[in-house]
């Protein structure tokens, strides 16, 4: 079972116990956090696509640590102009692991049959009222 959810602007392909590094968060190491963004959903082949999110999927996952990740260096050149620049920063991420992903939540799943048995009454009476409408064309 695994998941793309989006965390903290970018989205992320997770699965349980997965060690992932994202953007800083402002939740403090060690603590649980929720996210509800979940983009698609697939268990042992049955995929799920929101639009553009999942509702009622979630995906928990535990704050490890907040590091710094490695440095990346700038450097632009202007070529026979004397131009040189050099510039550098180190992004700050957080580790966290994935500890579980939810479905979408039985109590979704139940207006939808409901919505469901109405579509097909509405479809069933159109084609009720066109063979008695040929019935009395032929009738006549």
């Amino acid at each position: 079972m695994y998941a793309i959810v989006e965390i903290a602007g970018q989205q992320f392909k997770v699965s349980k116990d997965l060690k992932v590094y994202v953007n800083r968060l402002s939740n403090e190491e060690g603590s649980k956090v929720s996210f509800d963004k979940v983009l698609l959903l697939d268990d042992n082949g049955a995929i799920t696509l929101g639009a553009p999110a999942i509702e009622g999927a979630s995906v928990e996952a535990k704050v490890l640590q907040h590091l710094k990740g490695d440095k990346v260096i700038i450097f632009k050149k202007k070529r026979r102009k004397g131009y040189k620049k050099r510039n550098g920063h180190r992004q700050y991420l957080t580790q966290i692991v994935i500890e579980g992903i939810t479905g979408v939540g039985a109590k979704k799943a139940t207006p939808k049959k409901a919505a469901a048995e109405a579509t097909t009454e509405e479809v069933e009476a159109p084609k009720k009222k066109a063979s008695k409408a040929k019935k009395e064309d032929t009738q006549e």
